[in-house]
C-alpha cells in the first residue's frame, strides 16, 4: 500500500492543493486542485497531473462551503486512491516566528503560539490556519504537518536581520524575517540541477506574483531578502505597498485621523498595483489597459524591482545569476524585459526571442549575468518536507 500526503497552499480567497504519494525517495503527483471561494457558490475542482479534469463541484452557502468542500476533497480521494493510506496533510504556513527552523507536526499548543503571530501576517496566517481547523473537525485522527514560508530565511544573521531599533524590541522578536521560503528553497533546488556550476555564485531569486519578493543566496542558502517582519515589506505587490517612509504611516494616523486598522487595511489591501492604478492588482489587465495609471502603475513595479535587485546585489557584493519565477515573473515577459533593461548598467541583457518564450535561460551571449526563468513549485517543497518528516519520526 503506498502512502499519500494531502498538500494545502492556501492563498487569500483560494486554497490550491496536491495529492502526493510518498513511498518513494521523491513523492509523485496524483492529482491537484482548487478550492475556489472567489464566487458566491464556492468552488472545487480536481485535476489529473496532466490537467485533465477529473471532478467538480459547487456550494451554495458560502458560509459553510470550506468544511463541506473540503469533506468532498477527502472523499473524492478515498474514491480514487482508496487503496493509498492518507498519512497526514502538509500546510503552507506563512510565518512560523523564530521558533521554526523546518516543518512541524501541528499540536494544539503549536498552533495557539501560531495564532499569536496573525499581527505579523494579518492577511495570511488565518487563512492558512483555517484549514488546519476544517480537517481536525472532519478527520481528527489525521496528521497535520506545518511548512513554513519563514522557514527557509532562519539562518539570516546580522546586520541584514536587524532593524535599527533599540535592542531591546530584537529581543522580543521584532527583526526580519522574510517570506516565500518555500517557492525560494525549491527554486534554488532547479538551479542545482540546471546550472550547478552557479549555485556557489552570487544568486538573486525574483518571486513576483500578487505578493512579490527577492532572495539573495550563496550556496543555496538565504543571506538577504526584501520582505522583514511582515509580507508588507519591499516590492510593490497586487494590494500591498512594499517599503514606505514610515513617517507616512505617522502621518496618515496622526494627520488624516485615520485609525490603526483603516492604516492596515490601506496597506494590506487598498495600495500597490491596485492603489496606483485605481484599476486592478492583476498585472495582465495592467498590461492590456491603455489608461495612463495602468503604466504608471507597472512602472512603479519595475523600478522597485530593480531597485531592490541592485540592493540585494550589495549583500552579495556583486550579481552572477538571475532568476524570475511567481505568476507575473514566469509570465510577463514584458515585465522580466523592462526589469533587464533597467538593470543593463550591472551587465543584464536578456535575449528578446528567448523572453518571448519563456525558456528557461533569456539572458543574451554577451550578458555578463546568467537570467533563468524558472516556475515554482510550493506544493511539491511541502510534499517532500512530509515525507521527510513521516519517515524521520515515523508517524503513523
Amino acid at each position: 500500500m503506498s502512502d499519500t500526503v494531502l498538500v494545502l497552499n492556501s492563498g487569500s480567497s483560494s486554497i490550491k492543493f496536491g495529492l502526493f504519494d510518498v513511498a518513494a525517495a521523491e513523492p509523485v503527483l496524483l492529482c491537484k486542485g482548487l478550492l475556489d471561494e472567489h464566487e458566491a457558490k464556492p468552488r472545487l475542482v480536481v485535476k489529473a497531473p496532466a490537467g485533465e479534469d477529473l471532478f467538480e463541484t459547487s456550494k451554495q452557502a458560502p458560509e459553510a462551503a470550506g468544511g463541506h468542500l473540503f469533506a468532498d476533497v477527502l472523499a473524492f480521494i478515498e474514491d480514487r486512491f482508496g487503496g493509498r493510506s492518507l498519512r497526514a496533510a502538509g500546510h503552507r504556513i506563512v510565518h512560523g516566528g523564530s521558533d521554526h527552523s523546518g516543518p512541524v507536526v501541528l499540536t494544539d499548543d503549536i498552533i495557539a503560539k501560531l495564532e499569536a503571530l496573525t499581527p505579523l501576517a494579518p492577511l495570511h496566517q488565518p487563512r492558512c490556519l483555517a484549514p488546519v481547523r476544517t480537517l481536525a473537525a472532519i478527520r481528527p485522527g489525521l496528521t497535520q504537518i506545518a511548512c513554513f514560508d519563514t522557514a527557509f530565511h532562519h539562518g539570516l544573521a546580522p546586520p541584514a536581520s536587524r532593524f535599527a531599533l533599540p535592542g531591546r524590541f530584537e529581543a522580543r522578536g521584532i527583526r526580519r524575517y522574510g517570506f516565500h521560503g518555500l517557492s525560494f528553497e525549491y527554486v534554488a533546488g532547479r538551479l542545482a540541477e540546471i546550472a550547478p556550476q552557479l549555485v556557489a555564485k552570487r544568486t538573486i531569486i525574483a518571486h513576483l506574483g500578487n505578493g512579490a519578493s527577492l532572495c539573495a543566496l550563496r550556496d543555496g542558502r538565504s543571506i538577504d531578502t526584501t520582505m522583514g517582519l511582515t509580507p508588507l515589506d519591499g516590492l510593490v505587490m497586487g494590494t500591498r505597498c512594499g517599503a514606505i517612509d514610515p513617517g507616512v504611516l505617522l502621518y496618515l494616523q496622526q494627520h488624516e485621523n485615520m485609525s490603526v486598522e483603516e492604516v492596515q487595511h490601506l496597506l494590506y489591501h487598498e495600495s500597490g498595483l491596485f492603489g496606483v492604478s485605481g484599476i486592478s492588482a492583476d498585472m495582465r489587465t495592467l498590461l492590456a489597459s491603455r489608461e495612463a495609471a495602468a503604466r504608471e502603475a507597472v512602472d512603479l513595479f519595475t523600478f522597485r524591482a530593480a531597485q531592490q535587485v541592485a540592493m540585494m546585489a550589495t549583500t552579495l557584493g556583486g550579481l552572477d545569476c538571475l532568476i524570475f519565477t511567481g505568476g507575473i515573473g514566469e509570465h510577463a515577459s514584458e515585465i522580466r524585459g523592462a526589469i533587464g533593461e533597467r538593470l543593463a548598467w550591472m551587465g543584464v541583457r536578456i535575449d528578446a526571442a528567448s523572453n518571448d518564450a519563456a525558456r528557461e535561460r533569456i539572458n543574451s551571449d554577451d550578458s555578463i549575468i546568467a537570467v533563468f526563468v524558472i516556475p515554482t513549485n510550493e506544493e511539491i517543497m511541502i510534499a517532500r518536507h512530509c515525507a521527510a518528516l513521516i519517515r524521520g519520526r515515523h508517524i503513523t
